[in-house]
């Protein structure tokens, strides 16, 4: 089993400055694969921002994600991790502060992100949650056709 976070994160980052709109860091986020991006000044990160975020906290309430900057609607000042960490620590903090990923960084810089899914792919690699988050993505699951 890994016993460090550098054994289970996943290296490198995609991060956007805080002034890009919601739209430049959702095509960012299409064009990588993935659902999340850091915010980031200088180096240093400064949020967190999920896809989940643009949705609830802009489109819902009709905000123009043209308009919108990332700074607005991010996580700010996310809880992070550092690669000699342990695992464990890692999962501790996901459930004392209900997040999924964890920033992995060294002296404010990112390094790598660590999910829930990573940890589940190392600690539990038969479970449910270790097998999705293991499967290559095929597009989503809306057919467009409706029932």
């Amino acid at each position: 089993m890994a016993e460090f976070v550098r054994d289970v994160m996943t290296s490198g980052v995609v991060a956007v400055r805080p002034d890009a709109s919601l739209v430049e860091a959702a095509q960012l986020m299409r064009a990588q694969d993935i659902g999340d991006v850091l915010v980031a000044a200088e180096g240093q990160v400064i949020g967190v921002l999920t896809d989940r975020d643009i949705t609830l906290r802009a489109v819902a309430d009709g905000a123009d994600p043209l308009t919108v900057s990332a700074h607005a609607v991010c996580s700010p000042n996310p809880v992070v991790v550092g690669p000699d960490d342990a695992v464990a620590t890692a999962v501790t903090l996901m459930r004392d502060h209900a997040v999924r990923r964890l920033p992995v960084v060294v002296d404010g810089e990112a390094v790598g992100m660590v999910s829930l899914g990573d940890l589940a792919l190392a600690r539990d690699p038969g479970s449910a949650l270790a097998d999705i988050s293991g499967a290559t993505p095929e597009g989503g699951q809306c057919d467009g056709v409706l029932p």
